[in-house]
């Protein structure tokens, strides 16, 4: 248990694991080199701690020190009181929910252990925006599905913008970094799942026709371009959203809300 610490300067090296956090290629340099990574507002702090992720510390404005009173009366992890002017300073954006947290990263799960138990899984391939992702992590977590897997260059869901956008459902649902892109679709299928890539294709199966009885992955492509030709060709199935009004697709997230429902809701 520790006092709270003022800190009126955003040069100050004890609160350097905030620093520049709408810089994405600082914070995936700085993230990776210290295993970390950082919490945004009071729900998700709760959440991240919930889930066994170790608390390094945190930093709170003035006004919304009452919120996490509590967190920081029974952690040994300092927590750094700031003026909201020295917090936009050091992150480079105005911290309208006041608090943040310097979580320290676990080990990343292998895919076995991830595919183990698990009947529903969503797939990324290379989805490289990080609110998607996160997005994605909700709708899947919120409708029942039991995973989610991530091709060697899919965002990092532990990037805040995703944990934020998630609303810490990163913290609730397992997950694994697949090392093995070109083999990948092989891999599940050899782990006893039926293997369906989304796309707009517009001769793709409808996938309300889809039973959702058995072992299910679902892939789905980065934005733009969609799935790579490989992960269509190596699929069981193609599946579509039927569209009208000549939209020819559905953002990301909006997508793999449709399709997670309509594949959860038979068990």
């Amino acid at each position: 248990m520790t006092d709270p610490v003022r800190v009126a300067d955003a040069t100050d090296l004890r609160i350097a694991d905030y620093v520049g956090l709408t810089d994405t290629q600082l914070r995936r340099s700085l993230e990776a080199a210290e295993g970390l990574f950082i919490a945004e507002g009071d729900k998700v702090i709760r959440r991240a701690i919930a889930a066994g992720y170790p608390l390094r510390s945190m930093l709170v404005t003035d006004d919304k020190l009452a919120a996490i009173a509590d967190l920081a009366a029974a952690s040994a992890a300092p927590c750094y009181v700031v003026p909201p002017e020295v917090a936009e300073r050091l992150t480079g954006y105005r911290v309208h929910r006041g608090a943040l947290a310097s979580m320290q990263r676990l080990p990343t799960r292998p895919v076995a252990e991830v595919l183990a138990g698990a009947e529903r899984v969503v797939v990324l391939e290379d989805i490289v925006d990080h609110a998607n992702v996160g997005s994605v992590f909700r709708c899947a977590a919120a409708l029942g599905f039991d995973a989610v897997l991530l091709a060697p260059r899919c965002a990092d869901p532990l990037y805040r913008r995703a944990v934020k956008v998630s609303m810490g459902a990163v913290f609730a649902l397992p997950y694994s970094r697949m090392t093995d892109w070109r083999g990948g679709v092989a891999a599940l299928q050899a782990a006893g799942f039926r293997v369906l890539a989304l796309t707009p294709d517009p001769t793709a199966t409808p996938i309300s026709r889809i039973a959702p009885a058995g072992r299910l992955a679902m892939l789905i492509g980065g934005e733009g371009h969609g799935l790579s030709d490989r992960w269509l060709g190596a699929a069981d199935e193609a599946v579509r959203i039927p569209m009208s009004r000549g939209i020819d697709s559905l953002n990301v997230a909006s997508a793999a809300a449709i399709a997670c429902y309509l594949l959860a809701e038979g068990e």
